[in-house]
């Protein structure tokens, strides 16, 4: 264990008191959920990062959802042809890939992924898989059965994890809500995993078990920043009870195909939108930046250009150097991990692939340390998403989630940078699980 790995581990305590800093109720802290948040996150990572048999597995899974991604890319190419080709790929009449393209090779794994959740949900496995992992938080941390539910959910789902608590949304706490809006941006959902996978799988072999394990490790992870920054002052009403997840059960096999895939399908419509409008106002934002960087460098001897990446990189670069970046690439990751409040993880994983290619980040710890943070909708369109599924499924919840889903955003952000401290203190040169980086 060198000095990075310790500043990462320190890094842990300092952003739980970060987020005590900013809490509604600093004397009333559940420190039962945040020790045992804490030590399931280690644990995880002991057995992903240093025990042989969990370096294993997780390259196993790596490399299965890999194959799965190949299976998935099937349909795109026969809908698309050579666009559907990722870099480097030929078809079997020797045709080669114009290259990587978003909408034709990453977004339709997502409807593949859509079907393949619900074909899941048909046959009863994952609501099964849902159960065991809210049982878990709900014994461990003495959280309610409610909010355990949807933690575990977003570990496997994404906005669509709330319907698995609709019965309860209406009476749940303020610290409840916090909780629900936390767990849903601190996590990714698994069918959007494969796009960030094919984002940065060049650059990044394993890149898909390090995913998975970063979307298990924000689970505790949100569920203790959520309860630090509004920790619980009333009586949730499933406290330590076991809640059964609220859902509608396809009728056939075939139906849970097709609705899985129509889901994706809206999916795409949804982020494809939001990248080009959100992408559209930063440049915007970014060419009034310019102007006045161009006014204002002449007079005070400044250089460089001004952007809003530029702001939001020295606003996180602290946090940067908490995670246990090398200073030499800690200007880099932060733009990036600083850019995904604006912009969303998906641009965010795309410039972290091109600083990759570019050999901006000279070490592999930052690579590692950055794809950990970014793992999570923790960025304010996807607040705006969750806070409006949550108020079309609970009208009564309208009047008091606004200052609540501000602190979740915080609680989110916070949350997927304590999973990268976790991944930085157990990161070692030279490890198996790099693949290359």
């Amino acid at each position: 264990m060198d000095l990075h790995n310790l500043v990462s581990f320190a890094g842990i305590f300092v952003l739980v008191g970060v987020a005590w800093t900013l809490s509604a109720d600093r004397r009333n802290l559940n420190w039962r959920v945040i020790g045992w948040g804490i030590g399931l996150q280690l644990l995880v990572a002991l057995f992903i990062f240093v025990v042989p048999a969990g370096a294993r597995v997780f390259l196993v899974v790596n490399d299965a959802v890999v194959k799965i991604l190949e299976s998935a890319g099937a349909g795109s190419r026969f809908v698309f042809g050579r666009l559907a080709l990722g870099p480097g790929q030929v078809d079997e009449n020797g045709v080669e890939s114009l290259g990587f393209i978003l909408a034709f090779q990453a977004f339709p794994t997502i409807i593949f992924f859509s079907a393949l959740i619900a074909i899941l949900y048909y046959a009863g496995i994952m609501p099964r898989l849902i159960k065991a992992f809210a049982w878990v938080f709900t014994r461990l941390m003495r959280v309610s059965g409610a909010e355990s539910l949807v933690v575990a959910s977003n570990v496997f789902v994404g906005v669509e994890s709330t319907l698995t608590v609709k019965p309860h949304l209406p009476r749940m706490t303020a610290s409840e809500l916090c909780t629900v809006l936390t767990a849903g941006m601190a996590t990714v959902a698994s069918n959007v995993l494969a796009l960030y996978v094919l984002t940065l799988q060049r650059q990044f072999p394993t890149i898909a078990g390090h995913l998975i394990s970063a979307s298990l490790l924000s689970a505790p992870a949100a569920l203790v920043m959520s309860k630090v920054l509004l920790p619980e002052g009333g009586k949730p009403e499933t406290l330590g009870l076991r809640v059964e997840p609220y859902y509608e059960r396809d009728s056939s096999f075939f139906e849970a195909i097709v609705n899985g895939a129509n889901a994706g399908a809206r999916m795409i419509v949804g982020i494809a939108a939001l990248l080009v409008a959100v992408l559209g106002l930063v440049a915007l934002v970014d060419l009034f930046f310019s102007s006045i960087g161009n006014l204002l460098n002449p007079l005070f001897g400044l250089e460089g250009q001004w952007s809003l990446g530029g702001l939001f990189g020295y606003l996180f670069y602290p946090l940067t150097l908490i995670l246990g970046v090398p200073p030499g690439d800690a200007g880099e990751v932060s733009r990036i991990i600083g850019e995904r409040l604006i912009v969303t993880e998906v641009a965010a994983y795309n410039d972290l692939a091109v600083a990759m290619e570019k050999g901006l980040l000279e070490h592999p710890r930052s690579a590692v340390i950055a794809t950990y943070a970014l793992c999570g909708f923790a960025h304010i369109a996807s607040m705006a998403i969750f806070v409006g599924s949550v108020c079309a499924l609970a009208p009564q919840c309208t009047k008091t989630i606004g200052p609540v889903a501000v602190r979740a955003l915080v609680a989110a952000t916070l949350a997927c940078l304590m999973t990268a401290c976790v991944a930085g203190a157990f990161f070692t040169e030279g490890s198996i699980l790099l693949g290359g980086t």
